[in-house]
């Protein structure tokens, strides 16, 4: 078993999709992983990417996440107020709201994030591609 870790959103898209853009060795991390997290803010992402015709689901896209987070046997962080203040705090590499609470959920909880974002290397934490 490996360390914990964090998806970002698009991580957690490619995983339910098989490993989409996901390298092996991230698919094997998430595999050995102790454990997997994701921020809550992704079901939030999730649903407006769905509202916007940005990704198609099956279903609505809070049953989807539900199913998908269950499915995999991944544990939600929720979104409190040492997240969203830290989330303020942080540099402006990344503009995008959501990803900064991803960002801030990493730095808090001292966990690497898988994601595809190459501007998440800007901050201190650990990311896997």
């Amino acid at each position: 078993m490996s360390n914990p870790l964090l998806l970002d959103t698009c991580a957690l898209i490619w995983l339910a999709a098989g490993g989409g853009e996901l390298t092996p060795q991230s698919l094997e991390r998430i595999e050995n992983a102790s454990a997997v997290f994701v921020s809550s803010i992704s079901a939030f992402e999730i649903s407006l990417k769905n509202k916007k015709g940005g990704i198609e689901l099956p279903c609505d896209a809070q049953s989807w996440y539900l199913k998908i987070v269950e499915f995999h046997g991944i544990s939600e962080i929720p979104i409190n107020h040492h997240i969203a203040g830290a989330s303020v705090q942080l540099p402006d590499f990344h503009k995008d709201p959501c990803d900064r609470f991803i960002i801030a959920t990493a730095m808090i909880h001292r966990l690497p994030v898988v994601t595809g974002d190459k501007m998440f290397a800007n901050y201190d934490i650990d990311i896997l591609l």
